[in-house]
């Protein structure tokens, strides 16, 4: 039975600001929340979505304004502080210790005064309670297994159940999806309405719209660090949101003309490596887009990763503009002329504490410095160069780049590799966990890169974009490639249907064999 939305604000905030630095990323931001609703907060990156949930959380303190908790005004400072009035703060990346098991997990931080410390653990009781809690959750984890074994939707269910354990009563929810499956995502949102229906407050951040309109009661829009509005979700619509979020009325998403390709520059044949992936054999020509869909795990990223050297291949063979090569190394890959745009930006991509400009040219180093004296004036003319490009929103070239939002991060990714001068770009996952906007200006580059020649291997689980934007589709499952698709031939059932191992519906569309 659906509790019933209280119409009394649980938690509210008035004219919250604040600033890092010269960066003012808040700016007088209204914001409440009521119990048994989720509330989703959407807004470009940098938008101040993360600042504020961080607020809230005691993570960060505003600079100004006030926050009032069931009417009374609250002080949060501290995470502890934020426990204590039962708010529960789960992040992209579970923060969890891989080392110990789930129930310690759970209970982390319980028990924390100097008198507990004399007093002993009685084990016994906390996995029962821990048992308790998942059971709550409908979640089917062992409170004895290790963490580190368990996957982000299991780690996430962990937080979940720990912020249970606190007797949380609000749970802030940050881009909780970004690296989750569809099926992963569909228990999550069972948890949440679950919780929902307990009398839970959530607010909920995705930059996937279709999630927040099936699971959202409130949508409240963040552009610039200020408040734009509040809606709720049957008073508005996805065009309305979009609008909202980037200010300007935004073309339509995932359109793209159809290729005339060129020349093959890129062909596999028969690679695998070991249990990862085998048999996998496809080409992508000059001025088009190759895309490649899949289940997570299914080995796509593998695939990426062994043409580029990271992980080389054990079998089978690569050849470049039509000849056989070996690349044993990243270095060999860029010699090549091939570049890669990986997953996990911020882990694979970036030096976080690196300036922009020293991660825009970090790639090219030894060919824009060929006698080893690195001329910081050059390297900050090409950063500003790329930035001017790619419409970079930053302070200057200096900032470190952990200081930019998603999408910023990914330009400058991107501006790493593009000044290599690659002919063959591998894009994995390239617009995950950016905006609406930002992702919109990476199609049209993909789009200008295909114009000028060159051949783009897209890994992608966004579907709708996958379908849009390629020119041919290749779909793997478990390591090898089931499906191959003409742009023409190309549904969502299809696709999925190679995805998950299914008969192909009608007739249209090439299977590859899987032997």
């Amino acid at each position: 039975m659906r509790s019933t939305i209280s119409e009394r604000p649980l938690l509210q905030a008035r004219g919250i600001s604040k600033a890092f630095g010269v960066v003012r990323v808040l700016d007088e931001v209204d914001f409440d929340l009521r119990a048994g609703e989720v509330h989703s907060l959407l807004g470009e990156n940098g938008a101040g979505k993360s600042t504020l949930l961080k607020i809230f959380g005691g993570v960060h303190r505003a600079d100004q304004g006030e926050m009032l908790y069931r009417g009374e005004p609250a002080t949060v400072d501290h995470p502890q502080k934020a426990r204590e009035l039962g708010i529960a703060l789960i992040h992209q990346e579970p923060l969890t210790f891989p080392d110990l098991d789930v129930a310690e997990n759970i209970f982390l931080g319980h028990g924390t005064t100097w008198k507990s410390r004399f007093i002993p653990i009685k084990w016994k009781d906390r996995y029962r309670e821990a048992r308790r809690l998942l059971d709550e959750l409908g979640v089917r984890l062992d409170p004895r297994a290790r963490v580190h074994g368990l996957s982000t939707a299991d780690q996430q269910m962990v937080e979940m159940a720990g912020a249970l354990s606190q007797n949380a009563r609000i749970l802030l929810m940050d881009e909780p999806t970004a690296s989750l499956t569809p099926e992963e995502t569909r228990e999550l949102f069972r948890i949440v309405q679950r919780l929902r229906e307990q009398g839970t407050a959530i607010v909920f951040i995705s930059h996937r719209l279709e999630e927040v309109f099936s699971l959202s009661d409130r949508i409240t829009v963040l552009r610039d660090g200020k408040f734009v509005a509040t809606r709720r979700k049957e008073e508005t619509s996805i065009e309305e949101v979009i609008r909202m979020m980037v200010g300007r009325p935004l073309g339509k998403f995932y359109e793209r003309e159809e290729a005339i390709p060129g020349k093959t520059l890129l062909k596999v044949e028969s690679l695998g490596r070991g249990r990862r992936f085998s048999g996998v054999s496809f080409e992508v020509r000059a001025g088009e887009i190759v895309g490649m869909a899949g289940l997570v795990g299914a080995g796509r990223t593998d695939v990426a990763s062994a043409i580029f050297g990271i992980r080389p291949a054990d079998t089978g063979k690569i050849e470049i503009r039509g000849e056989a090569v070996r690349i044993d190394n990243p270095a060999q890959a860029i010699r090549l002329k091939l570049a890669y745009v990986p997953e996990d930006r911020q882990h694979h991509g970036l030096v976080l504490p690196f300036s922009v400009a020293g991660n825009v040219t970090m790639a090219s180093l030894r060919r824009l410095f060929p006698r080893g004296w690195l001329r910081p004036p050059r390297e900050r003319e090409l950063a500003e160069d790329y930035r001017t490009r790619l419409s970079i929103n930053l302070r200057d070239t200096s900032q470190p780049v952990w200081e930019l939002s998603g999408g910023n991060q990914q330009k400058v990714v991107l501006s790493k590799w593009l000044i290599t001068e690659p002919e063959i770009l591998i894009l994995d996952e390239p617009t995950r966990g950016i905006d609406v906007g930002a992702k919109q200006e990476v199609h049209h580059l993909m789009g200008e890169l295909c114009r000028q020649g060159k051949a783009v291997l897209m890994i992608s689980s966004d579907l709708p974009e996958v379908l849009a934007l390629s020119d041919r589709i290749l779909v793997m499952r478990e390591g090898r490639l089931t499906g191959h698709f003409r742009r023409e031939e190309a549904t969502a059932e299809n696709v999925m249907a190679a995805a998950t191992g299914q008969p192909l519906p009608g007739e249209k569309g090439t299977p590859v064999s899987s032997g």
